[in-house]
């Protein structure tokens, strides 16, 4: 079983974007055994989430907590959240929907750079794309998609 770490922490704010995140209060280096990126699962205030421990440009590792999440769970910069954080070693795959997949398999620079986008970047096109609620929106993010991919944007 994977050690779980359970800790309360203080939603901090970016100060140059709107973006959040939390500080790990642990040593990564010694909890995980690398100072780099650690791809982890969290719940925060039980709203899950895939995400990584990274430093940021910080002087420890941090999660970052999207709108989405701070909606979710109603709660802003300077609130506390009750976290628990687990390594995760499953595999990342994002699931490309029928119509997204045709339009990459039929433009192989855009499919190439779209398959060696991280996970997290292919998983936003993705939801950018289902996310439509008319036809004619989806339609309208598909031909975006292949334009943003052909010109090698990471994300929508």
């Amino acid at each position: 079983m994977m050690k779980a770490y359970k800790f309360k922490a203080e939603i901090k704010k970016h100060p140059q974007v709107n973006a959040a995140f939390i500080e790990f209060p642990y040593s990564v280096e010694e909890e995980f055994g690398t100072k780099g990126q650690v791809k982890v699962r969290v719940e925060f205030d039980g709203y899950e989430y895939r995400g990584s421990l990274a430093k940021m440009g910080h002087h420890c590792h941090c999660v970052g907590i999207t709108q989405e999440i701070r909606k979710a769970i109603g709660k802003e910069p300077g609130d506390i959240i009750q976290v628990v954080l687990t390594k995760d070693e499953s595999p990342r795959i994002v699931e490309v929907p029928e119509d997204l997949a045709a339009l990459l398999n039929n433009n192989p620079e855009a499919k190439k750079y779209f398959d060696d986008l991280s996970y997290t970047h292919k998983k936003e096109y993705v939801e950018w794309t289902v996310s439509a609620k008319k036809a004619e929106t989806r339609e309208s993010r598909l031909k975006k998609t292949l334009e943003m991919l052909t010109s090698k944007v990471k994300h929508p």
